[in-house]
């Protein structure tokens, strides 16, 4: 997928990293190692974070850049205290695919810091160029596509084979760096991966169970989630198109949308509850009206969930539910 609104801080956030990266460098440096022997790490949001914590336990110290659970990540404002942060940790993990630029910029001014990028990690990055193959035209007839051919969908933290390969990543990062604990970290990210695996399973029963179910979404961060769960998107892409570009939805696209709730059409709305707009909200109500299930999806963690599995578990039930009915 093109990066969208995360290009917006990716100038201001260069500059402030840059001041901050020389303030620490000339510095005392102080993050360089911890006293109490743990790796400093940070990462772009407290997803990665407490993907982080599952792998390096108590052997880590965690500093997500984004922590709140009403806050919309897009429209973040770096401050010098993250920089200095980015600067003086000894792991840095983003999720990249242009979701977080501002975090990468910062990355960028601590060459010595170890990265993870879970984009790259997924293997998603190479599919924005790779050749089509030839299909029927009605391949997809009675699915919606959130993204054209060609696109890629960055929001990599609901694809929990790429979350299997990042524990695998920060496991090794952390075991080079801290070589003592090396068989501490893998078998964390071991048990970490058991349970990715169960949850894929568990996901993957949704559409088993409930045939033919189809949603829409006000905006495709459950992409990959829906994939796992095998569940059709009908979102019409041009209303998805212009919600992640913040552009006016064209009348058309809206109407499409509205109809395909208000006639209970579809079976769910999967709603992202951290970026709203009056177009959205609108949406949200007409499903309620119609009777038809809404499922909240964030980009953080919610407020008092600090652990993956929990939270995207909860995911899972949810989206279940929702189409059981």
């Amino acid at each position: 997928m093109t990066p969208r609104r995360p290009y917006r801080l990716a100038a201001t956030t260069t500059a402030v990293a840059a001041l901050a990266f020389g303030a620490v460098a000339c510095g005392n440096g102080e993050q360089a190692a911890t006293s109490d022997g743990k790796v400093p790490v940070v990462v772009s949001t407290n997803v990665w974070g407490s993907v982080v914590t599952a792998v390096g336990g108590d052997k880590v110290s965690v500093k997500a850049i984004i922590d709140d659970p009403s806050g919309d990540p897009h429209s973040y404002q770096s401050t010098p205290e993250d920089a200095a942060d980015a600067a003086g940790a000894r792991l840095l993990v983003a999720n990249g695919g242009g979701y977080d630029e501002f975090f990468t910029q910062m990355a960028d001014q601590a060459p010595e810091a170890r990265k993870v990028v879970a984009f790259e990690v997924s293997g998603h990055a190479h599919e924005e160029h790779a050749p089509e193959a030839p299909e029927s035209p009605d391949a997809h007839e009675g699915e919606g596509h959130a993204h054209e051919h060609g696109e890629v969908n960055e929001h990599v933290w609901y694809d929990l084979p790429t979350v299997s390969k990042v524990a695998d990543q920060i496991a090794t990062q952390l075991g080079e760096l801290q070589p003592a604990d090396a068989g501490v970290f893998t078998a964390n990210a071991t048990q970490f991966k058991g349970k990715l695996d169960e949850l894929t399973k568990q996901a993957g029963q949704i559409g088993t169970t409930n045939p033919d179910r189809k949603v829409v979404a006000t905006e495709p961060i459950a992409h990959y989630l829906l994939e796992t769960a095998k569940i059709a998107d009908a979102t019409p892409p041009e209303f998805a198109k212009a919600i992640e570009e913040e552009s006016e939805v064209p009348a058309a696209a809206q109407d499409a949308m509205n109809q395909l709730v208000s006639g209970k059409q579809v079976n769910a709305v999967i709603n992202n509850a951290q970026t709203t707009s009056p177009v959205t909200e609108q949406l949200v109500r007409t499903a309620k009206n119609a009777g038809v299930p809404v499922v909240d999806v964030t980009e953080t963690l919610p407020a008092g969930v600090t652990d993956y599995i929990a939270w995207m578990t909860q995911e899972v039930n949810d989206l279940a539910a929702a189409l059981g009915r």
